[in-house]
């Protein structure tokens, strides 16, 4: 069974990027915002993985990301935040937030989907 990863960016060009990249090996899921990410997660969807933009409409990245770590059900799955974003302040706030990673929009496709791989690895432990 595949593993599934939520994406939340309003980016459409970057969106179908993802879904791209990651469709052959991972089951994807995309959303255009948070407040969408944290309905879909709401209905009791739980990802191995999420990847999400920081600057999104209605609900952004730090928001989701916040929700997420404070959920008792979804803490623990791994985020990667994906943004134009590249100043330490920002990639620090995502880390004090719970991320789990952090990268620089535009990104190496191959750097993408082995950070991806080794937080599903990961996240194998952190389940157990």
């Amino acid at each position: 069974m595949k593993k599934k990863i939520l994406i939340a960016e309003d980016n459409a060009s970057i969106s179908l990027l993802l879904q791209h990249l990651l469709s052959n090996e991972y089951e994807v899921v995309t959303t255009t915002n948070g407040g969408e990410a944290l309905t879909w997660l709401g209905q009791g969807n739980k990802p191995d993985v999420i990847i999400a933009d920081i600057m999104m409409p209605d609900i952004d990245g730090w928001k989701l990301l916040q929700n997420i770590k404070a959920s008792a059900f979804l803490s623990t799955i791994p985020i990667m935040m994906l943004s134009g974003l590249e100043t330490s302040t920002e990639r620090i706030k995502c880390f004090e937030l719970g991320a789990d990673e952090y990268m620089i929009k535009p990104f190496s496709p191959q750097e993408l989907t082995l950070r991806i791989a080794n937080l599903i690895n990961r996240s194998k432990y952190v389940r157990a």
